[in-house]
């Protein structure tokens, strides 16, 4: 249901008659002279996390561009949903942008009676990142190597804590698969964000986490986290040391994207600039050195090509859940 309901609403929204689909009202805007107010960038998760930090390098460069200020304005909660609801809600003047994650897609079947309607008010503007996740632990857990790790979280009496960026969030959902998977005895605790969970790790609060290298690679570097493995496909250039999770338990991977929604009927002509200004930044040699070196991809997409995508996603979550009958906490 989910799937044809979101076939429906893309079509809808990306279809032939109108252009590249950014909504209704064309006509009327005046994207010459926008922005000529600061923009809110909602950011649905908390400071020190990938949507915030990235946010802010994006909005600095938006300001260079543009003149005007990108206001990262961070609602936490209910796995980005408070935010992501926000902003449907917002005006449809393009002041407001949804910087958001892969929780978007999960959450459309992981939580059952959402306020509002995330396929109809929101609208894919641009992918803008993705980036797999690192296993950090702290290092008072008694492992060294990936190997270990996975020996002690099998052991009977052993139950480990692991933080996550809230339920609904990828790593949530990707360390949910894993359990199935090892079979290991996991306790996740949600967080709002990235960024309070990777300091619950730092602190000793819980013992590791699935995290993005943005948020934890400063903490590795300074001694006050151990990383042992990262949960992409193949070894990753940045980190060629790191076994893959999915090395031991194949088949596994666990990635996170980064992606810009608008408020449903934004005109035409002013999410054309949006668009363009995020896809300005996104190519600054400077932004795409600083992403990658942190272990991310830069992307920024077209519209349609973002829209596939999250249907993509989506579909993926939605089997992914149904099979292992994962229910919201």
């Amino acid at each position: 249901m989910i799937l044809q309901r979101l076939g429906a609403i893309f079509a809808a929204i990306f279809g032939t008659s109108c252009g590249v689909g950014y909504g209704v009202n064309a006509g009327a805007a005046r994207a010459a002279d926008f922005p000529v107010k600061p923009v809110r960038l909602i950011a649905p998760f908390g400071p020190g996390g990938g949507t915030d930090i990235q946010g802010r390098l994006l909005g600095k460069k938006f300001q260079e561009s543009t003149g005007q200020t990108l206001i990262v304005d961070n609602r936490t909660g209910a796995g980005g949903m408070i935010g992501a609801e926000i902003a449907a809600r917002a005006p449809a003047d393009g002041y407001t942008v949804l910087f958001t994650t892969t929780s978007l897609a999960i959450n459309l079947s992981l939580q059952k009676k959402l306020a509002f309607d995330p396929v109809k008010t929101l609208m894919p503007l641009s992918l803008i990142s993705s980036a797999p996740y690192l296993v950090v632990t702290h290092p008072s857990v008694p492992a060294a190597s990936l190997k270990e790790f996975f020996a002690l979280a099998k052991r009977r009496g052993v139950s480990l804590n692991a933080a996550s960026n809230g339920s609904g969030t990828a790593p949530h959902l990707g360390l949910e698969i894993l359990k199935q998977l090892a079979g290991i005895n996991v306790t996740q605790i949600h967080y709002k964000g990235g960024g309070p969970a990777i300091l619950a790790v730092v602190s000793g609060e819980v013992d590791f986490q699935l995290a993005s290298s943005l948020s934890s690679m400063p903490h590795v570097k300074s001694g006050r986290l151990r990383v042992l493995g990262i949960t992409s496909n193949s070894r990753s250039p940045l980190f060629p040391d790191l076994p893959t999770v999915a090395s031991l338990y194949p088949g596994f991977s666990n990635y996170n994207w980064y992606g810009m929604f608008l408020p449903v009927n934004v005109p035409k002509d002013i999410a054309q600039k949006l668009h363009g200004e995020f896809i300005k930044a996104i190519k600054a040699p400077d932004v795409r050195e600083f992403v990658a070196r942190e272990g991310g991809t830069p992307i920024g997409s077209t519209p349609e090509e973002f829209a596939a995508y999250f249907k993509q996603e989506a579909a993926q979550y939605e089997k992914a859940i149904k099979a292992g009958n994962i229910a919201q906490e």
